[in-house]
């Protein structure tokens, strides 16, 4: 039985694509021969994992690298392959076969966050931007490091092509679209749904997200004024939160910041809502899109990295420019108006997302690597 070790830097129950993905596969890998131990950052509560699970605290940098690196050295002699699902983690002693799963750009993130480029570059120029000896050097070390890897699983074209910009091979890179299990249109009532949760016959666009500011609640919140009617429903924490819930003070109870919800909540959320919106300016395949189109919930989505490869405009869904807010007002009553009908098709062309399918190349890819 072949071991895989995984390094992450977030996982289960924390939020995100990544601590998702990786609790759903993960299993799957097992049910394949594969045993499974997990090293991520995060705090120690969540137990009843069937494989290890070892969490190092965020504490002072740099000493988290240290204890991070010291786990995984832990472990490295009984791998026989590291999947690694975030860059710049310490991977001591990890001398065999590396995987590196790319769902965006961290070093812009970074940059971003510490605000060492202009806060409106987004990472398209981001690309080919020339900024200060601190930009180039995330550039360079996120370049140098994704190449270092033996391969590189993207789950979007828009991915491949950035990953290939930094100078990876293009052997070296596999496209492995994201998906969920049981895929199926939500059998849960609607109407129920919203009884419960008290809401009436006014329209609810809900909003699943990191608050980030590239995730693009803001602008929801700006188009919000002139939509009166339409009431948004945020779930998600993040740095953001604040300069948020000022925007959209003047709105009252129209605008609700729901802060984090177990999963089974925000599939009620999901279910019951009009409509999810993510008018983010980047993403690289959202496994909150994924979510909403198999529970029959119709999506708005910015046309930017991977959401036109998930949203069909005039089907499904609808794409919006970004930033555009006249056309994303247009958008969101589009939206509206044409709920049912698009309620309808969330299932067309989600073939390529099956679940089933993406075990079996993650699993096909890593064993054509073990040495």
């Amino acid at each position: 039985m072949p071991n895989l070790l995984v390094a992450a830097g977030i996982f289960h129950p924390e939020p995100g694509g990544p601590s998702t993905y990786l609790q759903q596969i993960l299993p799957a890998l097992q049910e394949r021969g594969w045993g499974v131990r997990v090293v991520s950052y995060g705090e120690s509560g969540a137990t009843g994992y069937p494989y290890l699970v070892r969490r190092v605290e965020r504490n002072v940098y740099p000493l988290r690298l240290v204890k991070y690196g010291s786990e995984i050295r832990k472990h490295a002699n009984w791998a026989d392959l590291t999947y690694v699902h975030t860059i710049d983690l310490p991977l001591w002693g990890t001398g065999g076969p590396r995987v590196l799963k790319v769902v965006g750009d961290q070093a812009w993130e970074r940059c971003v966050r510490k605000r060492w480029i202009p806060p409106e570059l987004n990472i398209d120029r981001f690309q080919n931007y020339r900024g200060g000896w601190r930009v180039r050097w995330q550039q360079a070390s996120r370049s140098r490091q994704a190449m270092s890897m033996d391969a590189v699983i993207v789950p979007s074209l828009y991915l491949r092509r950035m990953v290939q910009s930094w100078g990876v091979a293009g052997g070296k890179t596999h496209l492995i679209y994201n998906a969920l299990p049981q895929m199926g249109v939500s059998s849960m009532d609607r109407a129920a749904l919203r009884a419960e949760l008290g809401w009436d016959s006014r329209p609810v666009l809900l909003s699943a997200a990191r608050l980030q500011p590239w995730k693009g609640i803001d602008h929801l919140i700006t188009v919000l004024s002139e939509l009166p009617d339409l009431h948004l429903v945020v779930i998600g924490e993040g740095p953001d939160l604040s300069r948020l819930q000022t925007m959209a003070a003047e709105l009252g109870d129209r605008v609700r910041f729901l802060g984090y919800l177990p999963h089974a909540e925000v599939r009620k959320l999901m279910a019951a809502a009009d409509g999810l919106a993510l008018y983010s300016g980047y993403e690289g395949l959202s496994h909150t899109l994924l979510e909403c189109l198999q529970l029959g919930t119709p999506v708005l989505a910015s046309d930017k990295g991977g959401n036109p490869e998930l949203v069909r405009d005039g089907s499904n869904g609808v794409l919006v420019p970004y930033v555009d807010l006249e056309a994303l007002r247009h958008g969101i009553e589009r939206l509206l108006r044409g709920r049912d009908r698009f309620a309808a098709n969330t299932l067309n062309g989600m073939e390529r997302f099956s679940f089933e399918n993406m075990v079996a190349q993650t699993d096909r890819l890593l064993r054509s690597l073990l040495r």
